[in-house]
């Protein structure tokens, strides 16, 4: 791919203006939005794909979790690393072109193994969105404001999850009554995989809109003696975080137990109210699109804004604090909802439980970002999303079908099999997170001081 190379210098040394760099944000947070359309679609087409291919919940939970994170966590460290030195809206454009075919090719398998592979392809597509997308707004953001700029990107986790649902849980409702369709090319196929095509094909157009955004010149960054660009060896990005290894290691596994409750809501919360409260696709396709985007696009914003605020006032370790106050927030009222007696109370516990769960996601990201030199951020942020997906894409899809089938043995029981698994990662985040905020603090300041010693 080094057609994707780029002299850097070429980019120009002033910063971005503000608005441009609010644009580019939001290029990248419909991208991401449109990611998460393509594979969070599976969570309403549960009974049928079910139906038709004669799977069970455990296996829907690989399709949903393994499939996708088999290959995205592996190609996410290769191209983490291309990140650090290639073009990057290059690379994430034909990223985009790669899960949209593949996300499109899902209408077309026939057995499980199949779909299970089209899934893998989609991931393989997306690994390189996350780590390019972490960097170019580290480059045009400073460190004080970056934890505001990676939160409104992470909400397009939200709104591609709620347009996946209501989108999903519309057309799903509308297609059911014709349980056939014909197809060019494909000839007469199954209502439910034409789904498949709706929300593949429109991410060509993207591919396009990411060209509109320019590539930056690349902050902090060493120049080799023919003035361009030195790329760090992996050897110099690994020095970088053995030095930081407790930082790296629980944010990175703290926040993958936060994902095991996100993935966890994103593929069973619509089967939880179509299953046990009887609703109709549509109406709760409407219902979680509501709650995503109110509660769960205003938790990210504010968490963002109030670490970043507290960053300004001099708390170290403020992105830290979120996402301890985040994992109580999940225990208190997400945990619980799936367990009470009435839509009522369920839906009064899962609404809050939505915007703790959302509070601390861009935070994060951030924190790590921060703490690391321009050369290493990309990789960095590979290994970020390969622990958080490694661990949270695999077992928060798969955990409540397998607790349904093997535990409780009753698909009816899948919102105490959802209880269980947010209970048990927000306990391990308030664990993990807590332990690490000393080691943090140690390391941010490490890098305060290397900046300070450089003249920066």
């Amino acid at each position: 791919m080094t057609n994707l190379a780029t002299s850097e210098s070429r980019a120009p040394a002033e910063k971005p203006r503000t608005g441009y760099a609010w644009y580019v944000v939001g290029v990248l947070t419909a991208i991401y939005m449109l990611s998460f359309v393509d594979r969070q679609i599976l969570g309403l087409l549960v009974p049928q794909i079910e139906r038709d291919l004669h799977i069970k919940d455990t296996e829907m939970g690989l399709l949903g979790g393994l499939a996708f994170a088999l290959f995205y966590t592996l190609m996410g460290l290769p191209l983490g690393r291309m990140v650090d030195s290639v073009n990057r809206r290059k690379l994430v454009s034909i990223c985009i072109v790669v899960w949209s075919i593949f996300t499109s090719s899902c209408s077309a398998a026939l057995t499980y193994p199949a779909l299970f592979l089209a899934r893998v392809g989609v991931g393989v597509g997306e690994a390189g969105l996350g780590p390019a997308a972490y960097s170019l707004i580290a480059d045009y953001f400073p460190r004080e404001r970056m934890g505001a700029a990676i939160s409104v990107y992470y909400m397009g986790l939200f709104f591609g999850t709620s347009l996946a649902q209501l989108v999903g849980g519309i057309t799903v409702q509308a297609l059911s009554r014709t349980p056939v369709i014909g197809v060019p090319l494909l000839g007469a196929i199954a209502s439910w995989r034409v789904t498949f095509l709706y929300v593949g094909l429109p991410g060509l157009l993207f591919a396009l809109l990411v060209l509109t955004i320019r590539e930056p010149r690349r902050g902090e960054l060493r120049t080799d003696a023919s003035g361009q660009p030195a790329r760090a060896s992996f050897r110099e990005s690994f020095g970088q975080m053995r030095l930081r290894w407790q930082s790296v290691v629980g944010i990175s596994l703290g926040m993958a137990f936060q994902s095991t409750c996100t993935y966890a809501v994103s593929q069973w919360a619509a089967t939880y109210f179509l299953r046990v409260y009887h609703w109709s696709p549509a109406q709760t396709g409407k219902a979680l699109a509501f709650i995503l985007v109110v509660f769960a696009c205003s938790g990210m914003y504010l968490g963002g804004l109030v670490s970043d605020r507290w960053q300004k006032q001099g708390v170290l370790d403020a992105r830290l604090k979120i996402a301890l106050i985040s994992a109580v927030g999940i225990l208190a009222f997400l945990a619980p909802s799936m367990m009470m007696p009435s839509v009522e109370l369920t839906l009064a516990l899962f609404a809050p439980g939505i915007f703790f769960l959302a509070l601390a996601m861009g935070t994060a990201v951030a924190a790590l970002q921060v703490i690391f030199p321009n050369q290493s951020r990309g990789q960095v942020g590979a290994l970020f999303l390969f622990v958080l997906n490694l661990v949270g894409l695999t077992l928060g899809p798969w955990l409540p079908g397998y607790l349904d089938d093997h535990v409780f043995h009753d698909p009816k029981m899948i919102g105490y099999s959802l209880s269980i698994t947010v209970a048990l990662g927000a306990v391990m985040m308030l664990a993990l997170l807590g332990s690490t905020r000393p080691f943090y603090r140690r390391h941010y300041k490490m890098l305060l001081d290397q900046a300070a010693e450089a003249g920066a």
